[in-house]
Parts: structure tokens; sequence; C-alpha cells
């Protein structure tokens, strides 16, 4: 078994009590139910994430004018509204 660490987590009222008796009628502690649940949470979003098809990227010639520079975004916003107005 691994290290524990101990941690402090609030839940609704209705919902420790229900937690309580489910573990009570399982004969297991809340600790365990807790653990498992998150273990079992941990492992569906894993098998999710695998299961996604890839991003398609569409992309498009173009971009910004060859003379901005991106990381001065005063000027491109001067320059964007000074455009605008016109």
């Amino acid at each position: 078994m691994g290290s524990r660490m101990k941690t402090t987590i609030e839940l609704p009222d209705d919902l420790l009590i229900q937690a309580k008796q489910f573990a009570a009628g399982r004969r297991t502690t809340l600790r365990a139910l807790l653990e498992s649940g998150l273990r079992h949470e941990l492992n569906q979003s894993a098998r999710a994430k695998k299961k996604r098809p890839a991003i398609k990227w569409v992309t498009v010639p173009g971009g910004p004018p060859k003379d901005w520079d991106v990381s001065d975004r005063e000027t491109i916003m001067k320059r964007l509204l000074r455009d605008r107005a016109l």
C-alpha cells in the first residue's frame, strides 16, 4: 500500500448521510467508498479521453500583415481601431 495523505472535503449533509448509509450497507468504510468512487471516476475519465477523435484543424492562408509585431498589443489595437474608423 502506498502512502496516504489526509485531506478535508466539504459535502452537503444529505450526501454525506447517504454515503455513510451506503458504506454501512456494504460493510465498508466511508474512506474506502470515497477512494473506490474517485478511482472509478478517474479511470472513466482516462478511458473517455482515449476514445475521443483527434481534432482536425482547418487552416486557411493569411494571417496578420508582415509588418505587424504580434507581441505589441497596443500598436495592433491602435491600427485595428484606426482601420475600423475608415
